[in-house]
């Protein structure tokens, strides 16, 4: 009988940080918060570095965090799978360890760990079995979600006490504007975190921010939606560390953080525009005002996705503001139509405000994943 103690999980990086953000923050929660000796499979251990600088990616073999972090390579090394076997996103292990798996007695419990959707389907699918076609192994299905009846989203130990305590202290929210080298927050000022794919939406909305009648100052961490923001002010590249004002507005772009320091922007700003599926996750435990850039599908099976979710979030809310908010939401995964959105979804701000905080705390009576994750396996 094996211990269920040892867990490898592989990650085939396909959207830079989406699928590596998950398996890195799953990693270091299971070894951290239940004692697993847990190997991460990882075929870009470039974009796990700007995760974690504390990465080697030269290294094909390290031990960051207290979790082994192996590069995916080819030829696959020879090595015994693990008691559970994590594949994320259906990447699909190598032939040769799948086949190793199926000669182990006894075999390794083997899951798949598919996306996030808030979709009713989710529900009936989390937890079934699927026979592999040829080999005597099978493979169960585990679904991230919102609901009872779903994986739950990862949660680490004490992270909405910490966020809590980091929000009711202005000393250390002015501290950590300092780390990056911006003034504390003005009496009439708003500050916005842009994280997103990109998107000719981009324009309008910063057009609506530089005409508002407050301060808008909005920090952009490096990355994608850089070209847009750099052709709205007329410049060949907006780098890190460079300053555009115009209007009301003042953009700042920052370097690419790790994941702690990027959860404490969401938590100091009043709105985040967040993308994929970590960061999405991120904004909601920060519980501020948020809007997602879903991943764009050419099926266009992401609209689906984005309606359900918005069906379960917007519970609560009073009409005219889930009104705005869909309308928000909608316009800027269109890209187009966010500037007069943003003047509606902003009048909600008290509102948007206290639902952030109170849909945090409604997802947590689902559990957290890992912790979900590990009983379903001794399960």
């Amino acid at each position: 009988m094996r211990s269920g103690n040892t867990w490898d999980i592989f990650c085939n990086v396909i959207d830079n940080f989406g699928d590596i953000g998950v398996c890195w923050r799953l990693a270091r929660q299971l070894a951290a918060e239940h004692g697993l000796q847990v190997r991460l499979w990882v075929d870009d251990l470039t974009s796990l570095k700007n995760l974690c600088p504390e990465i080697d990616s030269r290294l094909a073999t390290q031990h960051v965090r207290n979790v082994d972090v192996r590069h995916w390579s080819k030829p696959f090394p020879e090595v015994r799978p693990a008691d559970v076997v994590i594949e994320a996103f259906a990447c699909n292990p190598p032939d040769d360890y799948v086949s190793a798996m199926a000669a182990s007695d006894p075999q390794p419990v083997w899951i798949n760990l598919e996306y996030l959707s808030a979709e009713d389907w989710v529900r009936g699918c989390h937890g079934l079995a699927s026979p592999h076609p040829r080999l005597p192994l099978v493979k169960y299905f585990f679904f991230p979600g919102f609901t009872e009846g779903t994986g739950g989203l990862l949660l680490e130990r004490g992270l909405t006490e910490q966020r809590l305590a980091f929000q009711q202290e202005q000393s250390e929210i002015a501290a950590f504007w300092a780390e990056l080298g911006l003034p504390v927050v003005g009496p009439n000022e708003i500050r916005v975190s842009l994280f997103a794919y990109e998107n000719h939406a981009v324009s309008g909305l910063v057009d609506a921010w530089a005409k508002a009648d407050q301060q808008v100052l909005c920090v952009v961490p490096e990355g994608r939606v850089l070209g847009e923001v750099s052709a709205y002010f007329d410049q060949e590249v907006a780098c890190v560390g460079s300053i555009h004002r115009k209007g009301s507005l003042e953009v700042r772009i920052i370097p690419f953080m790790e994941q702690e320091r990027y959860d404490k922007l969401l938590w100091a700003c009043d709105c985040n525009f967040v993308r994929g599926e970590d960061s999405f996750v991120r904004a909601q435990w920060a519980g501020r005002p948020l809007i997602w850039h879903i991943y764009p599908q050419d099926d266009g099976a992401h609209w689906k996705k984005l309606d359900a979710f918005l069906e379960l979030y917007c519970a609560g809310l009073n009409k005219d503001a889930v009104d705005d908010v869909r309308a928000l939401w909608q316009a800027w995964n269109r890209g187009n139509g966010a500037d007069g959105a943003w003047m509606n979804f902003w009048r909600h701000r008290t509102e948007l405000q206290f639902h952030g905080g109170r849909w945090a705390s409604q997802l947590t009576l689902n559990g957290d994943l890992a912790s979900n994750l590990v009983q379903f396996c001794k399960n």
